[in-house]
């Protein structure tokens, strides 16, 4: 028994200096860049690994988890909740962004990041108001309240967003022209990507369309790449880091329709813009990459396919959002802390630890 007793109590030590050295040994990021395929599961990963030409980007990350998407009233999360677990590390209820059910805000990593004098940029596909990039910036119980998401704006001194929206800046029932209260603040606003020159100094509110942007089949082009190249290359311009969020949001929307093409071609464009990550960081060596999206759309099944012809046969099992659990993937420093199965919460605890953020 005492034999027994001391080979417990050695094995105990070991796991503690186990856990102090894991803890001490894992390396700070200086920057992160978190990518979000909004609707984006397994399956739609491999649906465009199946039919691409060549190997995606997002093959080349060796550190892969899982994480678990419910919100707090529902099995089945929506935007807004599986956001706000993600940028704040709270779950919250359907609909709500930053916020719990009555109201009351809780802070998100950007708010976090701005604080300890990093830059910090948000790049979306949809109108910069939805409801995932809006939980990074906006506290509000309704993630449809668009104008005074649009408001929460005038709250945070963010470095640059890119996307769509613009509308709800200036035709707004309050009559408030917001635009003139970007410029009083000091940010240059743009209606285009392609007048946005990285060479210039200052705050950026670049408009690219007046709501939400169009898909890559109707004519997008090369804009998510592009934002999140040019974002890069403005926010690393910091000494002290940045944070920096990226959203791929109509892989969702081809969910939603139960449109393979449609989650294709903007899973692949995605993945275009993982590749700005990725070379980046890989160049940097102080960044780290994160790709992960917020809960899977369309119950996407493949039920047969050809990897010689690049074919696959899909079925999908609804038009909403489903309850599966979805990848992370990491690439840099610390990367290996997004390993296993976790809460959807978990991935803004890891990034505050990583970016030494309180």
């Amino acid at each position: 028994m005492k034999k027994l007793g001391l080979l417990i109590i050695i094995l105990a030590v070991l796991v503690s200096c186990d856990t102090t050295v894991n803890r001490e040994s894992t390396k700070k990021a200086k920057n992160i860049i978190l990518l979000i395929g909004d609707g984006m599961g397994a399956t739609q990963i491999y649906a465009a690994m199946s039919v691409s030409e060549k190997p995606l980007n997002i093959e080349k990350f060796k550190h892969v988890g899982f994480h678990k998407t419910y919100s707090i009233n529902n099995y089945v999360t929506d935007s807004g909740a599986g956001g706000t677990a993600i940028s704040t590390g709270n779950k919250t209820a359907n609909n709500c962004v930053a916020t719990d059910s009555t109201g009351k805000a809780f802070k998100t990593i950007l708010e976090y990041a701005e604080e300890s004098n990093l830059a910090t940029g948000l790049v979306s596909t949809s109108s910069i108001l939805h409801a995932t990039p809006a939980s990074f910036f906006a506290h509000e119980k309704d993630r449809n309240d668009y104008e005074n998401i649009a408001r929460d704006f005038l709250d945070v001194d963010i470095d640059l967003f890119i996307g769509g929206g613009k509308k709800q800046f200036i035709n707004r029932e309050d009559k408030l022209n917001l635009i003139d209260s970007l410029k009083a603040r000091k940010y240059i606003v743009l209606d285009d990507l392609e007048s946005f020159s990285t060479e210039t100094e200052g705050k950026f509110a670049v408009f690219t369309a007046e709501e939400h942007n169009l898909s890559i089949m109707e004519g997008r082009g090369n804009m998510l790449p592009e934002a999140t190249k040019k974002a890069i290359k403005v926010l690393s311009k910091n000494e002290n880091g940045f944070f920096l969020m990226v959203e791929g949001s109509q892989i969702d929307w081809g969910g939603h329709d139960n449109d393979i093409d449609y989650v294709i071609t903007e899973m692949i464009d995605f993945d275009k813009a993982i590749a700005e990550a990725l070379e980046f960081a890989m160049q940097d060596g102080e960044t780290l990459v994160i790709v992960t999206a917020d809960h899977e759309c369309g119950g996407l099944t493949l039920v047969g396919g050809d990897m010689k012809t690049k074919t696959i046969e899909v079925e999908f099992s609804s038009d909403d959002h489903t309850s599966v659990m979805v990848p992370v993937f990491a690439y840099g420093p610390g990367a290996e802390e997004f390993g296993g199965i976790y809460e959807n919460t978990e991935v803004f605890e890891k990034m505050m630890v990583l970016l030494g953020l309180k």
